[in-house]
C-alpha cells in the first residue's frame, strides 16, 4: 500500500493542484491538447517511471520514444540510489553538524556544533567574527538558515540565548566564506557554489557533472527554490557552457540581477574543485552517489555541503541537452545490474 501510495504521488506530482498545474504550462509551451498531455503522462510514467515535473522540465512532450529513455527519471533515479547509496548513513548528509565534523578536513573554516556550544566556547568563536550563519541541523534549499551580525545585538550573551532559542533548531554555526572575486562579480550578495556531482563505483570515484548556481532577487543563497540560477560547467574550460536555469523555467543568457553575460563566463578553481570533490567521495563510500556544493575563495575551494540526493535534472534539461540525450546510459554502463 505504501508502494502504491508513493507511486500516486510521484504520477501525481504531489496533488491534483500540481498536476493541473503542470498539465496547463505545457499546454502554454507547446499547444498540446490537454487530453492528449494527459493520457502521454501516463504513458511515460508506465514506461519511463517519469514523473510528472519530469514531463514538463525535460519536454518530454517534444521527444519521441527512443529519446525519452535516455533520461534518469524520479522512479529511475530512486532505484539507482537504492542501489549505490545505504539508506542508514544517510544521516550523516542530512545532519549538518554530523557532516561538518566528518568532513572538517574539507571545509577550511571554523564552525561550532549547536550542541557542543557553551557560553564559554561560543565568545571564544565570536571573538574574530563580525558575521556567522547559523544553519538547521537539518534543512533543504537553504530553508531557515540566518546570517546572523555580532552588531545586531547588545552583548555575546545576547547573541548566545538567541541561537539556543529552542523554536530556531540551529545545528551548526560557521564563518563566513569570503568567495572568490570573480564569482561575487557573478552575484554579491550570496556565497555561489558549484553543485559537483561524483559516481563511487568499485573503489573509484568519478566525476559526472558539474553546475555553477547563483543567488538572485536580492537573497543570500543560491538555491534555484530560493530564486536561483544554475549554468552548465565545462570541465575542461572551467567556463559556463549553457544558459541559466531558474525553477520556474526561465532562462537567461546574462544573469537578472549585475548584468554579466553567463555563457562563456570564466570560473575559478574548477579543476580543483573537482579534484577536491572525488577525494571527498572516498570519505562515506556506503554513499556512492552524491552532489557536492562546493565555494571558492581567492585561495581555492572549499566544501560546504553534500547530498546523498542530488537533483538528477541539471544535467538532463532541454536547453543542456540540445541532442535530446539523458543520463541514463551513462549511469546504466557504470553501475553493473542498473537497468
Amino acid at each position: 500500500m505504501k508502494r502504491i501510495k508513493y507511486l500516486f504521488r510521484v504520477l501525481m506530482g504531489g496533488s491534483f493542484k500540481r498536476f493541473k498545474d503542470v498539465v496547463d504550462r505545457t499546454h502554454e509551451k507547446c499547444g498540446q491538447n490537454r487530453i492528449k498531455t494527459v493520457l502521454d503522462m501516463l504513458w511515460c510514467f508506465i514506461r519511463y517511471g517519469a514523473g510528472v515535473h519530469d514531463y514538463l522540465i525535460f519536454a518530454f512532450y517534444d521527444m519521441n520514444g527512443r529519446q525519452r529513455n535516455t533520461y534518469i527519471t524520479r522512479l529511475r533515479n530512486k532505484r539507482m540510489l537504492e542501489m549505490v547509496n545505504d539508506e542508514s548513513k544517510s544521516y550523516i548528509f542530512n545532519r549538518k553538524d554530523v557532516f561538518n565534523k566528518l568532513y572538517k578536513d574539507f571545509l577550511h573554516r571554523e564552525f561550532l556544533c549547536v550542541e557542543d556550544m557553551t557560553p564559554e566556547n561560543f565568545a571564544e568563536f565570536m571573538k574574530d567574527k563580525d558575521v556567522i550563519f547559523a544553519k538547521p541541523s537539518t534543512s533543504e534549499s537553504g530553508k531557515g538558515i540566518e546570517k546572523l551580525k555580532k552588531a545586531d545585538f547588545d552583548s555575546v550573551e545576547a547573541m548566545y540565548a538567541y541561537i539556543r532559542q529552542p523554536e530556531k533548531n540551529f545545528g551548526v554555526l560557521e564563518q563566513e566564506i569570503k568567495q572568490h572575486h570573480d564569482l561575487s562579480a557573478l552575484y554579491p550578495l550570496s556565497i555561489n557554489t558549484y553543485r559537483i556531482v561524483t559516481l563511487l563505483v568499485d573503489g573509484k570515484a568519478h566525476y559526472v557533472y558539474g553546475v555553477a548556481k547563483m543567488g538572485n532577487e536580492g537573497k543570500f543563497v543560491d538555491n534555484l527554490e530560493n530564486g536561483g540560477l544554475g549554468c552548465p560547467i565545462d570541465p575542461k574550460t572551467g567556463k559556463m557552457c549553457g544558459v541559466a536555469h531558474t525553477s520556474p523555467l526561465i532562462n537567461y543568457d546574462t544573469h537578472p540581477y549585475t548584468g554579466v553575460k553567463l555563457v562563456g563566463y570564466q570560473l575559478p578553481y574548477v579543476r580543483e574543485a573537482i579534484k577536491l570533490c572525488l577525494k571527498a567521495a572516498h570519505v562515506t563510500p556506503e554513499v556512492g552517489y552524491v552532489g557536492w556544493d562546493v565555494a571558492v575563495t581567492e585561495d581555492g575551494p572549499i566544501l560546504v555541503e553534500g547530498n546523498n540526493y542530488s537533483g538528477y535534472d541539471f544535467w538532463q534539461l532541454p536547453e543542456w541537452t540540445p541532442n535530446k540525450r539523458g543520463l541514463y546510459p551513462y549511469f546504466r554502463k557504470m553501475i553493473k545490474g542498473y537497468k
